[in-house]
């Protein structure tokens, strides 16, 4: 065994830098949320190639005394807590003193730090080693410039993502941040360029106007709750202002932005089936007894432990719900369509009423003679003519058996009425062997492998998988029905989705004019404007190309803007809603191939050019059967949805119980 020894000091520290500073946007956080114990008001965060070169965060927070930089960047020396009682009781952000000491470990480390506005401190570190310290002139507060990331680190960088990805990790550090303290003036920089800035005022819905645009935080709504444990108030947008993902979720719990699936659920809960699968842009911020919050389980803080999680979940659900009504009310339309108690009433008395399902016959129920015989002169139609045929096959003796024996199956039941009891379990065998089990086993061993010879090693084949293959065969319009299409061919019967047959028309013609670049363009007279946060900005700026090939023409206009002149003539119905739906759903697409990205947007074309059914003409409903023997896949649309339904002679006559 080898001998143990304790680990020096340097190495601990870049071992306890590992949990904490991940990627440059850890360093951010770190220290801007420092900045922020500092009852700091203007903080600003400036970063060079991504952060990988250097960050600055400059602050006009309480500063550092010269007697306190070195315990600054020791581990485990904090300000924020003094006993085991303090660690129950956290109401900051910081307060493990594990910040400086793990990014000095593994970085170049300059600060420049006044408590008075009049005289300052400069010190350096490096690989956790301190490099000198000396007097200086600074305003109040502390300037923290970090350089050279994980230079003594190698095996860190090979895990870093893109400069832009690690540009836009920054970008929404400063963003939460921002978002949880309205109240400071918060700036980021890249390279000289201003990224974002609020003014400080206390105001969140000028801050969601920065951050995510002024057409956002126009269709923002108010929300506001409290109970003895909690106090709830933010933002939330109207239903119809939705995203693909949870990424513009919010939530701050005493200023620090943390992750809660439970609480994002309740948020989701509150809209009820309004969103139709998408997700909302929140901001909200509770406030609670740092007693019932334990910070103390993440190494970056992201994820707590609340002690009344299921009554904030209520609270957050009931205080959406409000919001939405308050908006509901607003409009004309709920006026006209008053809300009515008595119909829940009557649902709920339906509901409460005992055995409304119950087809259970009473034990003493018994049938009489006379109403189970049958009429003398009651004959059904299909058995008339089974008879006359079996009449023309048969001989006299037979049929005279025949009736025999059916006069004695009518005396058993006029003897021995019988009835179905719905809670016995039928265990004849007429639903698993039937007439035609012995025709499906010799066309089954007909194929290969079981054949033999040289089809043996060729895979097995249905008639459905050949069927695909050979794409839709000619079919023969019978009718529509409710915006269904009825057909045969060959003595099948063909049910086909109008929508989803005419969404897979839609995906093939749009995908095709992508792939060619053969992208007919409807200008406009003047150019759309479309407003976007600062990390949705970075990424779109990347891709105009990509928008230029789907047919978007767009350019970069600044602040977080960009806009555009034309459109796809395949993009229908009101353009400013089925852009924002096609970048958002390239926003939200981890696809990275462009042929992917192409399918994505022409299946979310399709879908939105083609949403709902449509009363068609006898030559349009026969052109749609036509054109759809062409398809990619005429069986079902580019989202997986059912086109066309086959029903074979066997299947109808399952389905009618024949043959048995």
């Amino acid at each position: 065994m080898a001998k143990i020894h304790e680990l020096s000091e340097n190495l601990t520290n870049q071992i306890a830098a590992g949990e904490v500073i991940e990627r440059p946007a850890s360093v951010v956080k770190e220290l801007v949320e420092n900045a922020i114990d500092a009852q700091a008001s203007r903080i600003r965060v400036e970063v060079q190639h991504s952060g990988l070169k250097q960050i600055s965060v400059q602050d006009n927070g309480s500063g550092i005394a010269p007697d306190q930089v070195d315990l600054a960047f020791m581990r485990h020396a904090t300000s924020k807590i003094q006993d085991e009682h303090d660690l129950f009781n956290i109401a900051t952000l910081g307060f493990r003193g594990e910040a400086l000491a793990s990014i000095a470990a593994v970085a170049h480390v300059e600060i420049l730090t006044s408590t008075d506005g009049q005289t300052a401190t400069r010190a350096a570190f490096a690989g956790g080693v301190k490099k000198f310290q000396e007097d200086a002139g600074s305003a109040k507060g502390t300037k923290i410039t970090v350089g050279d990331i994980f230079y003594n680190t190698p095996a860190r960088l090979k895990y870093l993502k893109s400069p832009k990805t690690e540009l836009l990790k920054i970008v929404d550090i400063v963003n939460r941040i921002a978002l949880g303290h309205p109240e400071i003036s918060l700036t980021l920089a890249s390279d000289g360029k201003v990224l974002l800035r609020t003014p400080g005022n206390g105001n969140l819905k000028q801050d969601v106007a920065n951050i995510y645009g002024r057409k956002v935080a126009e269709k923002m709504l108010t929300v506001e709750n409290e109970d003895p444990d909690f106090t709830l108030y933010g933002l939330v947008s109207e239903a119809n202002l939705t995203r693909s993902s949870r990424n513009f979720i919010s939530i701050l719990l005493n200023g620090r932005y943390i992750k809660n699936y439970q609480l994002s659920s309740a948020l989701l809960d509150g809209y009820g089936n309004k969103l139709g699968g998408k997700y909302p842009i929140a901001v909200l911020a509770i406030e609670a007894d740092p007693l019932l919050v334990d910070v103390n389980v993440h190494p970056t803080k992201e994820e707590v432990r609340l002690s009344k999680e299921k009554e904030l979940s209520r609270l957050i659900t009931s205080a959406v719900t409000e919001a939405l009504m308050d908006e509901d009310e607003a409009s004309p339309l709920f006026q006209l369509t008053p809300f009515k108690d008595k119909t829940q009433l009557d649902q709920l008395e339906f509901n409460l009423k005992p055995n409304v399902v119950d087809t259970r016959r009473p034990d003493d129920f018994q049938l009489e003679v006379s109403q189970v015989a049958e009429p003398e002169g009651k004959t059904d139609i299909t058995n008339k003519k089974e008879t006359e045929t079996k009449e023309t096959k048969e001989t006299a003796e037979k049929k005279e058996n025949k009736q025999e024996e059916k006069e004695e199956e009518k005396e058993e039941k006029t003897s021995a009425p019988e009835y179905v009891d719905l809670n016995q379990v039928r265990e004849d065998d007429q639903y698993v062997l039937t007439k035609s089990w012995d025709q499906h086993v010799k066309e089954q061993t007909a194929l290969p492998p079981f054949a033999g010879g040289e089809e043996a090693a060729s895979p097995v084949t249905s008639k459905a998988d050949q069927l695909l293959r050979q794409h839709l065969p000619a079919l023969r319009l019978l009718g529509q029905m409710g915006g269904y299409l009825l057909a045969e061919h060959g003595g099948d019967l063909y049910l086909l989705d109008q929508v989803a047959a005419r969404r897979r028309l839609e995906y093939d013609q749009i995908l095709a004019s992508l792939e060619k670049d053969e992208n007919y363009q409807q200008g406009l007279l003047e150019p759309l404007v479309f407003d976007f946060s600062v990390y949705d900005y970075q990424k779109l700026k990347d891709q105009l190309p990509l928008l230029r090939q789907l047919g978007l023409e767009m350019e970069d206009f600044g602040q977080n803007t960009l806009l555009m002149h034309s459109y796809p003539t395949w993009l229908k119905g009101e353009v400013t809603v089925q852009v924002r739906e096609l970048l958002d759903q390239l926003l939200s697409s981890r696809e990275n191939d462009g042929k992917s990205l192409l399918k994505l947007v022409a299946a979310k074309a399709a879908e939105s050019n083609v949403s709902r059914r449509v009363n068609l003409t006898g030559a349009e409903a026969a052109d749609l059967l036509l054109r759809l023997q062409t398809a990619s896949d005429p069986y079902r649309d580019a989202s997986g949805q059912v086109a066309v339904v086959r029903l074979s002679q066997n299947d109808l006559s399952k389905l009618f119980k024949k043959g048995k």
